[in-house]
């Protein structure tokens, strides 16, 4: 009895020290995994950036994928090809038109053909104005027809006109200094081209200017670096204690021609019409698809363009090319029987060019979940030959950023500037949201900008193929990785 007792016990101790060992050979092999990381029983642990470039480096070969499938596979010109239809059949789309209406119908119906999901529209309220008819003719010295685009939300002029002496100032400190000259004339701006940053206050504000000394309509020079004797228009505002003088803008050639001839003292003379008109707010909505989260579906990574433009050209450059490398972008994930852990959603904003109206309506209605959403992306600066992402985030979130953007290297598209530019996402920026923006090559956008000009032509699809393969690594690589990128 004693002997079989110690034979157990002996058995027993035996089996401890065995378990012993295997805990501990688990435990050795455990260890490279968590290198770096405090254990804890909910395996939740502070990441390194170590830990973080590990992470993002395991990403190399879809981003490979993603690049290869957009700029070289099937996928290739896909997003050129889809916009250029696009653009052909519904033309240009301006807020509270008939266009625009007709072009959310379009990507409603093409989002869900796409087999994307949760693909609806959400309601909001948009400005509706006309340009009407409008011409302008200098009568003296010369009749000459003066190339004119109505600027937005624009007054018309009276039935019969308004013909006036010109005034041609370089600045608003030259018409302050001039403010006597300018009672009853039309007052033409021929202001330089520095950026567009500076140079668009006077096509926002140069009518609300020439209306407080007393002008009868401004006529400004065009916001572009390059003309081809090509008006190109834009939102402007009104003041409410100021008086509402119609307002326009006329090409670079016109205004520095009135600028030579008002220098050499010469009388110029032009009879302005316009038939512009103001209509109440038109019911327009906001599109929006989604590839849903695996395994964080609330929250959030935004990727937006505008689908909304300006009456003249086609808007393939703006925003045609950032909606649809965006609509790209799910698409890509799509094909490549992808899907992140977060929701990548797709967000095609509506009347933007009036100052980012629907933009704002998604904020107040969508803001009350802000800390789920991850980042905000919007691509509003042209889709030509990219060089890298604006980011605005902090400077943690921008270190992951700048590691992310090494998996484009093989594109040599590694780039990232300081701060995200966008309308449509500045809302949630404003509030800490991260956000970016597609930076590319700026040199001929304001040749096209707002203009006629504003077609197919101006795209180029390879150009394009980059811009989205740029704009799906980085959604992707966001949306999936185990952790929000830090505010």
């Amino acid at each position: 009895m004693l002997e079989y007792s110690m034979i157990c016990h002996l058995w027993k101790r035996k089996k401890r020290e065995k378990m012993k060992y295997v805990f501990l050979i688990f435990f050795i092999n455990l260890l490279p995994q968590y290198a770096g990381k405090s254990l804890r029983r909910d395996d939740s642990y502070p990441k390194t950036f170590e830990d973080i470039k590990n992470e993002i480096a395991g990403y190399t070969d879809i981003a490979k994928a993603i690049i290869d499938l957009a700029v070289h596979g099937k996928a290739q010109n896909r997003s050129y090809e889809r916009l250029a239809l696009f653009a052909d059949t519904i033309g240009p789309r301006l807020s509270g038109s008939k266009n625009l209406d007709a072009a959310i119908k379009y990507m409603f119906s093409a989002l869900q053909e796409d087999g994307l999901e949760n693909v609806h529209l959400e309601p909001v309220k948009v400005p509706h104005w006309e340009r009407g008819e409008e011409f302008a003719m200098m009568l003296e010295p010369r009749n000459h027809s003066i190339a004119i685009l109505g600027l937005g939300s624009s007054v018309a002029t009276p039935p019969e006109g308004i013909t006036a002496e010109v005034l041609v100032v370089a600045s608003f400190d030259e018409l302050h200094k001039r403010a006597q000259e300018a009672k009853g004339k039309i007052v033409v701006y021929n202001e330089p081209f520095i950026n567009y940053g500076e140079t668009v206050c006077y096509r926002s504000q140069g009518a609300v200017e020439a209306a407080k000394v007393g002008a009868v309509a401004s006529l400004i020079r065009s916001v572009a670096s390059f003309s081809i004797h090509s008006p190109h228009t834009g939102w402007q505002n009104y003041q409410p204690d100021v008086p509402r003088i119609p307002t326009a803008c006329i090409s670079v050639e016109d205004a520095e021609m009135m600028s030579r001839m008002s220098f050499r003292g010469t009388k110029i003379v032009v009879h302005l019409k316009m038939g512009a008109k103001t209509y109440p707010d038109s019911p327009s909505f906001n599109t929006v698809a989604e590839i849903v989260g695996s395994k964080y579906p609330e929250q959030i990574v935004l990727v937006s363009g505008h689908l909304d433009s300006w009456d003249v050209g086609q808007g393939a450059m703006d925003d045609g090319g950032g909606a649809f490398i965006s609509w790209e972008a799910l698409s890509l994930i799509k094909d490549l029987g992808l899907r992140p852990k977060r929701t990548l959603r797709l967000v095609l904003w509506t009347a933007e060019e009036q100052g980012g109206i629907g933009a704002e309506q998604y904020y107040q209605l969508h803001k009350e979940n802000i800390s789920n959403f991850d980042i905000v992306m919007e691509s509003d600066e042209g889709t030509f030959k990219p060089s890298g992402l604006g980011f605005t985030g902090s400077a943690k979130a921008r270190d992951i950023v700048n590691e992310i953007m090494t998996l484009l290297l093989p594109i040599n598209v590694t780039n990232v500037y300081d701060n995200a530019d966008g309308t449509d996402i500045d809302y949630w920026m404003r509030d800490g949201v991260p956000g970016a923006s597609l930076r590319d090559d700026l040199s001929k956008y304001f040749w096209f900008h707002h203009s006629q000009g504003d077609t197919m032509t101006v795209q180029d699809p390879n150009q394009m193929n980059l811009c989205a393969a740029v704009w799906t690594v980085v959604s992707y690589v966001i949306a999936d990785m185990e952790e929000m990128l830090p505010r």
